[in-house]
């Protein structure tokens, strides 16, 4: 029987097992995710919604899954139900996912459905009832490449839009009409009417910025945005706009939804600080640097320099990045450097800077070199392809699983990434 009133919460592009360079932000990023599946509890919701990239890659390091999937099985034990569909990062087209493991192990129920149809082929959308509430949940996974967007033209809901009670669809796709503007030279999205209309609440991911906005006929349209972030920019923008996003708490009342955030974001223990290098040495600017973390001073700090200006002489060495490091190491803290407003810093010469954009300045070279010979790697979206491409590659054989399987499932994946159709048997 339908509920008149009851609670749910959202997250989305969790990412545990991002930062796998840098324990400390690592470490703080496990820390907010546990932060917000404990708050469930607290917050009495019938069920959790998790809409995309719980994981940051198909297989992260077992000692990151492992507090996490016990949070969530707690959490299913103690009687909250939990619907989760695959992110970008986290599907993988031969199913040996994390997501697939704690699904089978009863830790939360796969929304989505894994089959993979045609181009231009319908299907019908399929979902779940949460018996309690009796709400209906309906979802469509992420997919590298935006390979998902299809499937939104395809999709047959009218069964599912024919269901009484409450509505719920899932979804990890930028929806074009709510990106910020820095995100839309970057981002390719849905439309907001490429939603099944009719429902009363669309739980959204991907994007790491929280949007709340309405949905294609009404309904209330969320992406609560990133529960700690992947990237330098991602912390900036974190501590830009304290309070704005993390947990979604739902309350429904009668079929209305309304929704305020939880933030598991431990904002005392990450500092961002402003550094003109402009005329300055790299002595000078340690010095700066120094005197402005002092506030922040203490054990497990972590400052986040954020450089501008012009240096006095051409690349990172000017700025003493390395040598302002090593000294907050000393000082039991660290030092994170974001140099992208750095006049004359080539991506060649960023050795210190995060993975993520080490690996984006790198990728993005080779798209250079390699898009003239092979369009499929041109571009933005060819550097993403490419980084995509090495990850499927590079997946380990898993346990049980033959060579002969193995190699199907990377041909099988790289094809997918590659849009390429397999001719022959399989």
């Amino acid at each position: 029987m339908a509920s008149d009133r009851f609670v749910f919460a959202h997250l989305a592009d969790a990412h545990v097992g991002a930062w796998p360079r840098d324990a400390k932000l690592r470490g703080l990023l496990r820390e907010s995710v546990l932060r917000s599946i404990a708050q469930v509890r607290v917050e009495h919701a019938e069920f959790l919604l998790i809409s995309g990239d719980l994981f940051h890659t198909p297989v992260p390091d077992p000692a990151e899954v492992a507090p996490v999937a016990a949070a969530l099985r707690q959490l299913s034990i103690d009687g909250t139900r939990i619907y989760a569909i695959y992110g970008s990062h986290d599907y993988v087209a031969h199913k040996t996912s994390w997501l697939d493991v704690l699904a089978e192990a009863g830790a939360f129920a796969k929304v989505a459905p894994e089959a993979v149809h045609p181009e231009g082929a319908r299907w019908a959308l399929p979902f779940l009832v949460d018996e309690p509430t009796g709400a209906r949940i309906a979802g469509i996974s992420g997919r590298s490449h935006g390979l998902d967007r299809e499937y939104f033209g395809g999709v047959d809901s009218e069964r599912f839009r024919a269901e009484p009670g409450f509505k719920i669809f899932q979804f990890h796709a930028a929806i074009e009409e709510c990106l910020p503007p820095r995100l839309r030279a970057h981002i390719h999205g849905i439309a907001r009417a490429d939603l099944p209309p009719g429902c009363g609440y669309y739980a959204g991911g991907h994007i790491h910025v929280m949007y709340e906005d309405e949905g294609p006929g009404g309904g209330l349209l969320v992406n609560p945005g990133a529960i700690f972030g992947t990237s330098t920019p991602d912390l900036v923008y974190r501590q830009e706009h304290p309070g704005t996003q993390g947990l979604a708490v739902v309350t429904v009342v009668r079929g209305r939804p309304s929704v305020r955030f939880f933030d598991p974001f431990p904002y005392s223990k990450v500092h961002i600080i402003d550094v003109n290098v402009t005329g300055r040495s790299g002595s000078e600017i340690l010095t700066d640097i120094e005197v402005a973390a002092r506030p922040y001073a203490g054990a497990g700090t972590n400052i986040i320099a954020h450089y501008t200006g012009t240096p006095s002489a051409a690349g990172l060495a000017a700025l003493g990045v390395s040598e302002s490091q090593r000294r907050f190491e000393e000082l039991g803290m660290s030092l994170h450097p974001d140099v992208r407003d750095v006049a004359g810093v080539s991506a060649e010469a960023t050795p210190v800077l995060p993975e993520s954009e080490i690996e984006a300045a790198g990728f993005a070279t080779l798209s250079e070199e390699t898009g003239p010979s092979a369009p499929w790697a041109a571009g933005p979206e060819g550097a993403q392809r490419l980084r995509e491409l090495l990850q499927e590659l590079a997946l380990p054989r898993g346990e049980g699983e033959s060579r002969t399987d193995y190699v199907e499932a990377r041909v099988d994946g790289g094809s997918r990434l590659l849009g390429v159709r397999r001719v022959g048997p399989r």
